[in-house]
């Protein structure tokens, strides 16, 4: 930072029925003067008057309170005055970790774990991470989620290649991207292999993975290294590995240094698409920050792999797919309703 510069403020605003994690938020926050805690909510009907009234620049919301809880909360404050929120959530609870992805879902941008107190050992890591998160994510401009109007959707563009048949999908999405990565599912009766790369705080990939199978058809489940792919069936990337696949149509996991700033990586497991599956591959790069996957993307395009970003009215974030737009990845770019219907017609095309 240069001299004299004066770094903005950001003002936070905790929703959380405990008072006990409330002031102990508050102790995290207050240790570092870029955070201003301007309003502390005892429930989400509370957090959303707070909300209204105060303006704040990122919001904590916890999951489970009395009145209206953390989902109800996201949906209203989206409507009313759309703002950053991020979930604070304990991961060991199944029905608490459902929850929050249908926030996600209703416009809630992360989900961080619940940090523990000074001597649970996790609590540096999560601290960081609830930290590192409010950051970011303040920088996020959110726009009005609800209530949604469906409009009609445009023809699914036709596929450029006739001949083309179609023997896995990756996809790979951040911010935002839960949601959207649920909706595109939901719109496939059948597929083939789908590789999924999302990143996620440590610690709910498993829930991520209960909670899609929840609005599909197909199986999604965490990757395991050396299984066989298999169609009708959605291969989640666990934390912590590269995710790629080889040319006999097994999940490779490995132990790798991150790229594009991320393990699991988007590009890593486009590179490996492109090496493996080439132009009977199609790659697609949803919502988020950075530039995670838009080289990868690049790579299995010059590989003959049909290439697909979701388009910046629909984006939480368009950081990826603007990246991959930039360096020429994206084949087409579409909506999420578009990409399921895409994928539907390139799949069908290569069966007739």
């Amino acid at each position: 930072m240069m001299a004299g510069a004066t770094q903005r403020v950001i003002r936070v605003l905790i929703v959380e029925d405990s008072a006990v994690t409330r002031e102990f938020l508050l102790h995290l926050l207050s240790r570092d003067r870029v955070f201003q805690v301007v309003g502390m909510a005892r429930n989400g009907l509370e957090g959303v008057e707070q909300a209204e009234r105060l303006r704040p620049d990122v919001i904590l919301m916890d999951v489970y309170m009395p009145r209206m809880n953390g989902y109800e909360a996201t949906r209203q404050i989206m409507e009313r005055v759309p703002s950053p929120i991020v979930m604070v959530s304990a991961n060991f609870n199944r029905d608490e970790v459902a929850m929050t992805f249908e926030a996600l879902k209703a416009g809630a941008l992360a989900v961080v774990e619940k940090p523990g107190g000074p001597d649970h050992p996790k609590h540096g890591e999560t601290t960081r991470l609830l930290l590192q998160t409010v950051r970011l994510m303040a920088e996020v401009k959110v726009i009005r989620r609800w209530p949604k109007h469906k409009h009609p959707v445009p023809p699914t563009p036709v596929p450029a290649k006739s001949d083309q048949r179609i023997r896995l999908v990756a996809i790979g999405a951040s911010t935002g991207g839960p949601g959207v990565v649920a909706e595109i599912l939901a719109g496939l009766p059948a597929a083939p292999p789908i590789l999924l790369v999302q990143h996620i705080a440590p610690g709910f990939t498993t829930g991520l993975a209960e909670w899609l199978n929840r609005g599909t058809r197909l199986e999604v489940k965490p990757a395991k290294s050396g299984e066989a792919v298999r169609p009708g069936t959605v291969y989640l990337a666990p934390e912590g590995l590269q995710m790629g696949i080889t040319k006999d149509a097994r999940i490779r996991l490995t132990r790798e240094p991150a790229e594009d700033g991320f393990c699991p990586s988007v590009t890593h497991l486009f590179h490996s698409v492109a090496e493996s599956y080439g132009r009977s591959a199609i790659g697609i790069l949803l919502t988020g920050m950075g530039r995670d996957g838009a080289s990868g993307l690049q790579r299995l395009r010059d590989a003959g792999g049909v290439t697909m970003v979701q388009d910046e009215e629909s984006s939480v974030v368009f950081g990826m797919p603007a990246e991959a737009i930039r360096l020429g990845a994206a084949e087409y770019v579409l909506s999420p309703e578009q990409i399921s219907g895409t994928i539907r017609s390139l799949v069908s095309h290569g069966k007739s």
